[in-house]
């Protein structure tokens, strides 16, 4: 099972909940747990998506209180540390879906790509002057087309993950 974070804004409603609610959706068909902050906009929309279709949600909350995530969640891991929640909500995943948002989606964003993950961006965001080792920001405009690369993406980085451990276990 692949980890897919979707993150977005918390006041996003609209266009963007809509696209957020089809991905959602989209990945519990597709048996990926899907990984977001917890909260309220594209977090809950997208949580809701993959709810009614009997997928696994992860909401990684900024506080300490598992009750102050959104209704959808599987599963509520608060964590007391604010926005550095965002650093976990990365690390969990093996890509990264990203829709509309602010300077707190856009640092999500980032540090994915910093991190060698990839980001497939619904939306106006947009990365530029990627370093050599960075992940891939990938620019679309689907919800179906956002999933399935997402997926493919995910594949990518657990072969690299396995490659690693390979390397250093003939150390060990």
């Amino acid at each position: 099972m692949y980890n897919i974070a979707v993150i977005g804004g918390s006041t996003e409603h609209g266009e963007a909940c809509a696209g957020a609610y089809t991905i959602g959706k989209l990945l519990a068909q597709k048996g990926v747990a899907l990984i977001n902050g917890g909260g309220e906009g594209v977090m809950e929309c997208v949580s809701r998506g993959a709810y009614e279709n009997e997928g696994l949600i992860v909401g990684i909350i900024p506080g300490t209180n598992p009750e102050n995530g959104n209704k959808y969640l599987s599963v509520s891991l608060p964590t007391g540390i604010g926005y550095a929640r965002n650093f976990l909500i990365i690390r969990a995943a093996d890509s990264v879906i990203a829709l509309q948002g602010s300077s707190g989606t856009l640092s999500e964003a980032s540090f994915a790509i910093t991190e060698g993950k990839s980001v497939i961006s619904l939306g106006d965001m947009a990365i530029n002057n990627l370093k050599p080792g960075d992940g891939k920001f990938i620019k679309i405009s689907d919800p179906e087309e956002a999933v399935e690369i997402a997926i493919k993406e995910a594949e990518i980085q657990r072969s690299l993950e396995r490659s690693r451990k390979s390397y250093w276990n003939e150390f060990a």
